[in-house]
């Protein structure tokens, strides 16, 4: 209970010196430092979210596009096959012997070099 006393003894003993560094606190930024801020932001903003992202896009479209038959790939589920037949938005995979399954394009997430298949 006296230590409760005492703090706020301190507390209130402090209240003149807090109040007087409150009148000496800066202004904050004019307007030509918020256009700064702002500008600084964006690029922040373009460069670590929207180049990066376009970038993938531009990559994934090129894969989608560049697809053949023979080609083997993995899906975004973790499949892994070889193309046999390829649609406008549809590709057929051969998953084992006599085992195909029906995915989009889309689903493709990375093209394997030749040959990966047999080596798994």
């Amino acid at each position: 209970m006296k230590s409760i006393k005492l703090l706020v003894a301190a507390i209130i003993a402090a209240m003149p010196a807090l109040a007087m560094a409150q009148d000496a606190a800066p202004q904050g930024m004019g307007a030509m430092g918020q256009i700064i801020f702002f500008a600084g932001f964006i690029l922040i903003f373009y460069f670590l979210i929207w180049r990066p992202q376009s970038k993938r896009t531009k990559e994934h479209k090129a894969l989608m596009e560049g697809l053949n038959k023979g080609d083997e790939v993995v899906t975004s589920g973790g499949v892994a096959g070889k193309i046999t037949k390829v649609t406008d938005d549809f590709i057929v995979l051969e998953v084992s012997d006599n085992v195909e399954v029906k995915i989009q394009k889309v689903a493709v997430a990375a093209a394997l070099p030749k040959g990966t298949l047999k080596d798994i």
